[in-house]
């Protein structure tokens, strides 16, 4: 091994948004992280960001829908790290709005493929090691969304997938509870990111309008995930929900 940091996770998706500010915040925080994502620049850009902030940021191109690339990311946290603490799963992508009777089948694959199989795939290789590692154990947080609770209009890949990882996240904190493995998700509401900057301009709504919907900053989301990340493996948030006040969650439909 060429190094042995008591904490180690990988983050996918890592190359920005949601998944570069956690692994920062993680860098920071003196874990050291593996930073997944199918674009190197984005990667080496995350890394470059965390210079300097304690844990270091190795970058390791990967498409979490190819599981012989997901693999390959396992392997390398095992080669040079030995184990494995944390695994978040944030990578994700949606498809265009449209009516479920007019979807693409190979849209609802593009995004079933990377939301969910990717996250099986993704799971699947962390609790292996996870299992085998001394002392053993770990924990992963899946990135749902409040489509895993209440479906947007014209949103079915998106959401089917969503509660997809509702499912998943449950049969895996179930099946890691001999094997000191803690599964949760954390639901997120509008975070300010590129991939909500048009919600924020205008979002379909149930009733057929178009409103501008509220946005919280991406730090509120990452100091959710650092306390789940926090806790004692005889501990776990099942579930957090972390989104703005004013968004129109409660009710939608």
């Amino acid at each position: 091994m060429a190094d042995s940091p008591s904490r180690v996770a990988i983050v996918t998706g890592a190359g920005s948004g949601i998944g570069r500010a956690v692994s920062l915040a993680l860098a920071g925080d003196g874990w050291s992280v593996l930073l997944a994502g199918r674009t190197a620049a984005a990667l080496q850009e995350t890394a470059r960001r965390g210079g300097g902030l304690g844990g270091p940021l190795r970058p390791v191109p990967t498409d979490v829908a190819d599981e012989a690339s997901v693999r390959a990311l396992f392997d390398h946290a095992g080669q040079a790290f030995g184990r494995l603490d944390l695994l978040f799963n944030n990578a994700g992508r949606n498809a265009p709005e449209a009516p479920v009777d007019e979807l693409p089948l190979e849209e609802w694959r593009a995004v079933i493929d990377v939301n969910l199989t990717g996250m099986f795939l993704c799971t699947r290789e962390a609790v292996r090691l996870m299992k085998r590692q001394s002392p053993r154990g770990g924990r992963i947080i899946n990135n749902g969304s409040i489509a895993a609770h209440t479906p947007r209009p014209l949103a079915a890949a998106y959401t089917a997938s969503k509660h997809g990882v509702t499912g998943l996240t449950k049969a895996t904190s179930l099946d890691g509870r001999g094997f000191d493995i803690a599964c949760g998700q954390i639901d997120i509401g509008n975070a300010a990111t590129e991939m909500t900057e048009g919600t924020a301009r205008g979002a379909l709504q149930p009733d057929g309008t178009v409103r501008p919907e509220p946005r919280i900053g991406v730090e509120h989301v990452v100091r959710g995930v650092l306390y789940m990340a926090s806790l004692p493996l005889d501990a776990n948030v099942q579930f957090m929900t972390v989104m703005a006040t004013e968004m129109p969650l409660l009710g939608r439909g």
